[in-house]
């Protein structure tokens, strides 16, 4: 990237393809050749434009506000599907939460980047076949394959977003990292956007309250929900229209809780010992292991992702290091609790999915601690720990494919 920039430094047409092909590479690279191009008119001119950061909240184009408005209200009216079509609330929502919101963000993501027509039709073909999938699935309450197939396709509607986020970038890491960058940013907005919505809730039903109308059910099955749907879709527009909203937040939220849980894992694994539970025998205990392990490896990634933004000093290089290899322990006590259970008590749907799921965590993890460690070593820079990552997110996607169309197949939809 360095060179192409100081190749077409007096081709401002070029210049801007390259910029709008990859937008974070480009800032990168061109902040680090700035000082030995001071003077160039097109330089300065440049530097001003990437580091320029308005203090007023952009809404986007016309278009763009018409999309997004109309997005959730269709997000809403799915949400309204079991009212509308009288359809069991508990048949409909564990089936088809994911195809609420989903499905419109990738479509703002596809109409953003342009996308081809080929790709459009692969991202509604795959949402299609998933939505007919799971609503065919036989209906048996106690099925533990039908509940691991909900939980799984919530993650290839994730991967299928991902993919519209992507777009028709070539260069695909940088991308995918940007895509967990947004998903950092997107919690925080979302966050943000419902506090702010309980707090207007509060206010709302208590005023009318005070003056005599009790409107407590209408309000939470109308506005509520519509509001719940539309959180993540204006939080994306937001994200995306005005990165500076959250672009210095998370990077503090990452910096101050990487240190915060690396301490707090330590202890709790610590007393674990002293408690009287395991997660051998304890499944409560167990599954409060893995939310455990995919929490703090959700941290782990967005704090990569946010490195690929920013430059990492040595302490916060260890302090992940750290994360990673105590997250290790904590994912080989975990696999080691599964592999008990199912020598002793044999294998079950949901003893599969955990054990494949958590073997193939350990192995990102050791994946991502050696890249810490070249880091730490000077043998490499940070940005080969977010290709670490970056290169093994398809396994996950198989995975999640296996355990929703594979698992009801071969356990015979148990």
């Amino acid at each position: 990237m360095k060179d192409q920039i100081l190749a077409h430094l007096e081709n401002p047409g070029q210049l801007e393809k390259m910029y709008r092909a990859n937008k974070v590479p480009f800032k990168r690279e061109f902040r680090t050749l700035y000082p030995d191009l001071k003077g160039s008119a097109l330089a300065d001119f440049w530097n001003e434009r990437l580091n320029y950061e308005s203090d007023e909240i952009g809404w986007g184009t016309r278009s763009e506000l018409i999309f997004v408005i109309i997005a959730s209200i269709l997000a809403g009216l799915i949400a309204k599907f079991p009212s509308f079509f009288s359809i069991d609330e508990d048949f409909f929502y564990p089936r088809n939460i994911g195809f609420i919101v989903f499905p419109a963000l990738s479509a703002y993501f596809a109409w953003k980047n342009k996308l081809s027509g080929g790709k459009i039709a692969a991202i509604a073909g795959a949402c299609l076949v998933g939505l007919v999938f799971i609503n065919f699935l036989p209906d048996v309450k106690t099925s533990d394959t039908l509940t691991l197939s909900c939980i799984h396709l919530v993650l290839i509607l994730w991967a299928i977003l991902g993919f519209a986020f992507v777009g028709e970038a070539t260069d695909h890491d940088e991308k995918r990292l940007g895509y967990l960058k947004y998903n950092g940013d997107l919690i925080v907005m979302t966050a943000l956007i419902l506090i702010a919505g309980a707090i207007m809730t509060g206010v709302t039903l208590n005023l009318f309250k005070y003056i005599g109308f009790e409107i407590e059910e209408f309000y939470f099955k109308y506005v509520g929900i519509f509001g719940l749907a539309a959180a993540p879709i204006v939080g994306t527009h937001l994200t995306q229209t005005n990165p500076q909203l959250v672009g210095k937040v998370s990077p503090v939220i990452a910096k101050i809780f990487s240190p915060l849980v690396l301490v707090m894992l330590v202890i709790y694994l610590i007393a674990t010992f002293f408690s009287g539970k395991d997660p051998y025998n304890d499944r409560e205990f167990l599954m409060l292991f893995n939310v455990l392990l995919i929490a703090v490896m959700a941290l782990i990634f967005f704090s990569i992702a946010e490195s690929s933004k920013t430059s990492k000093s040595q302490a916060e290089i260890w302090v992940l290091f750290l994360l990673s290899a105590v997250t290790i322990v904590v994912n080989g006590i975990t696999l080691s609790a599964i592999l008990f259970r199912i020598f002793e008590w044999g294998i079950t749907p949901n003893r599969a999915a955990v054990l494949g799921s958590n073997t193939l965590i350990l192995i990102n993890l050791f994946l991502v601690t050696w890249r810490f460690y070249k880091v730490l070593s000077k043998k490499e820079d940070i940005d080969g720990v977010g290709k670490a990552i970056v290169f093994y997110l398809p396994v996950y996607v198989v995975w999640a494919f296996i355990v929703t169309v594979v698992f009801p197949l071969i356990f015979n939809f148990k």
